[in-house]
């Protein structure tokens, strides 16, 4: 691993103090510039860019910075500082689109069940919508309670009230992380280096870098599709990171004579 390269360097000034200024006025922050919803009441364009320096744990933040610090020197000696910034900002944008795509359906598919609740308040469409927004979270008692009491009016209206609570938390949850645009660094690592031995921290036994980026991708598409309630993990971001490397790669190593 070559040493510790000048854009690798800003870059992990910045994530750590922006982390730390945060701290003190975290709402504030995660509010104006972490990503949200396009229909969110806190949406706004800049946040496209600004949630990839924004992180919600230390852990998060510490766990995309070794890869960084890992990963990010190679590439940016190969193809210089400059390249290097634009790969790190293209991957991380280009994560956030897919992510925002991908999440906007999805809201979509609740609001259409939580408007057909709130016209026909049923048990079994509470269940569904309570499965989608908070997992297992919940009082299964005041469901049973609901589909014998269908018509009690308190509870009727308490159970969209809750409902309505729980959309909005939903609608308004942001998208934070630099984990799009090192995920595109793992993804160039492993097509730029595919035979490059890596060990990992975990299971200390060697795995080729080609290997060890296209099962972190299968993983990443199977939570993906198969989204466990209360997973709060962006994995299509990480896969848009991934897919906007490969698109960027190809796209320089038509012209060979600019690529390295």
């Amino acid at each position: 691993m070559p040493p510790i390269t000048p854009v690798v360097r800003v870059l992990l000034i910045l994530n750590v103090l922006i982390f730390f200024v945060g701290q003190s006025a975290e709402v504030f922050v995660f509010q104006n510039f972490a990503l949200h919803d396009i229909r969110s009441e806190y949406f706004q364009a800049h946040q496209v860019l600004t949630h990839m320096f924004l992180h919600g744990s230390f852990m998060h933040l510490f766990s995309n910075m070794l890869s960084l610090f890992f990963f990010g020197p190679m590439l940016e000696h190969y193809w210089g500082g400059k390249r290097f910034a634009i790969f790190y900002l293209v991957t991380g944008i280009g994560a956030s689109i897919l992510y925002s795509v991908v999440r906007y359906v999805e809201i979509s598919q609740i609001q259409e069940m939580v408007v057909a609740f709130m016209q026909n308040p049923d048990p079994v469409d509470l269940r569904k919508i309570l499965d989608s927004l908070v997992g297992n979270n919940y009082n299964v008692d005041f469901i049973l309670q609901l589909k014998r009491n269908p018509d009690n009016v308190a509870m009727i209206a308490e159970a969209k009230e809750t409902v309505q609570q729980l959309f909005q938390r939903t609608l308004n949850s942001p998208m934070l992380g630099a984990s799009g645009a090192v995920f595109g660094i793992l993804m160039a690592f492993g097509m730029l280096f595919p035979n490059t031995e890596l060990m990992l921290l975990f299971f200390p036994i060697p795995i080729k870098a080609k290997y060890f980026v296209f099962l972190y991708g299968a993983y990443e598409l199977y939570a993906g599709v198969q989204r466990a309630p209360g997973d709060n993990v962006a994995h299509f971001a990480h896969l848009g990171g991934m897919l906007f490397a490969f698109i960027l790669l190809k796209l320089w190593q038509r012209n060979r004579t600019t690529f390295y």
